[in-house]
């Protein structure tokens, strides 16, 4: 691998970054935490406008055909930033399940309206019929009834569902609840008769919903993939996904990095500068060890999942250092920064509840633990 950044990389990143440090400020995180929708229709617009959306969708459907390291470069930043809204849902989760997965109409439909701005998707996966992250147990249920699906039952923490167009859901189409065979992804419209979303309260404050399915009727045309083969489309999603969100993870740590090592200069204690004291320097030094092995790690997942290589135990790998190493990275923080870096109102609250939600999301690191002692035949 060549760690190094193309120069369409570094345009990239640097274009990202001169977008959000004047559309996405602390404040207006906040404001977003606080507000419903949780992201404003100006900054997504703008956002499309700028090509985001399209980045990784082949320029047939509107894109420009970037790799999947193209999107992780775009990520970091994101989470350097905080970003707030439903781009991770409805790229990630949304866009890349129907790239994987839908057939020539899907891909012609839904993928342009991603790239323009005009569709908001999101991934149904999760269930309360567990306590632990265990993506195969579906127990929502697809029945046939003569040219259509009826899906009843209840989805937990699906991201943004409540802004959300389309819904892709993971119904149980055959076999029992624990089976990873007869899972069948749906591509749902949400304004469906029978889709009732509710908002939960998380400590990030993102918009995180239950989506509860009573009955509600598709077409079979809305199966994406094929019929009890969802399972092969999830576990591809779900490695990009876990990757996608160690980028965003590694950003916030980065900008945890950054406001720390500023204070510990400026933040005078016994007639100096804080950062002249060997304990807090050490402090500081872990924490970049911490980001550029988990940054390091994360590229190396990225760049595999781009050239297609089989990358298994990288990912687990990546998941399970980052999502311990973003926690430490933040204690830290809080610990030179004292009792100030506790108050709702300073930056660090932002970052400290961003990475314990972000710990679990997708699998935290012991789930990860155990497939990279699977991948050592353990």
């Amino acid at each position: 691998m060549n760690f190094t950044f193309s120069k369409e990389q570094n345009l990239l990143r640097q274009s990202i970054r001169e977008f959000l440090t004047k559309e996405c400020e602390s404040e207006f995180v906040r404001e977003m935490e606080e507000d419903e929708m949780g992201y404003t229709p100006e900054i997504w617009r703008g956002m499309a406008k700028l090509g985001w959306m399209g980045l990784i969708f082949p320029e047939k459907y509107g894109g420009t055909e970037g790799d999947f390291l193209d999107l992780v470069v775009m990520l970091e930043e994101m989470g350097r930033a905080c970003l707030p809204g439903p781009f991770f849902s409805t790229v990630v989760l949304g866009g890349l399940t129907i790239l994987e997965a839908g057939n020539e109409s899907q891909l012609s439909e839904f993928l342009p309206k991603i790239v323009d701005g005009d569709a908001i998707l999101t991934l149904a996966l999760n269930e309360p019929s567990t306590t632990k992250y265990d993506p195969p147990l579906i127990t929502v249920q697809a029945s046939v009834e003569k040219d259509k699906y009826i899906i009843d039952g209840i989805k937990l923490f699906v991201p943004d569902a409540n802004v959300a167009d389309y819904i892709i859901c993971a119904a149980r189409t055959e076999g029992g609840p624990d089976l990873k065979e007869g899972i069948t992804l749906f591509l749902v419209d949400t304004n469906t008769p029978g889709i009732k979303s509710t908002l939960l309260k998380t400590i990030t404050r993102d918009k995180q919903c239950e989506v509860a399915f009573d009955k509600v009727k598709v077409p079979e045309r809305s199966i994406l993939g094929e019929l009890n083969k969802g399972w092969t489309y999830i576990e591809k999603i779900l490695q990009k996904a876990a990757v996608a969100k160690c980028a965003e993870m590694v950003g916030g740590a980065q900008k945890v990095l950054e406001i720390t090592t500023s204070y510990a200069k400026k933040r005078e204690q016994f007639g100096q500068v804080i950062g002249s004291f060997q304990a807090v320097q050490h402090h500081c030094a872990n924490m970049l060890i911490d980001i550029d092995g988990g940054k390091y790690i994360t590229y190396q997942a990225a760049w595999m999942l781009s050239e297609g290589i089989s990358c298994n135990r990288e990912v687990a790998v990546a998941k399970a250092w980052v999502n311990e190493a973003y926690k430490r990275v933040v204690s830290i923080g809080h610990e030179i920064f004292g009792g100030v870096g506790y108050m709702a109102e300073h930056d660090m609250t932002l970052f400290s509840r961003r990475s314990k939600a972000a710990e679990i999301t997708f699998g935290d690191a012991n789930f990860y633990r155990k497939l990279v002692s699977q991948e050592l035949g353990l």
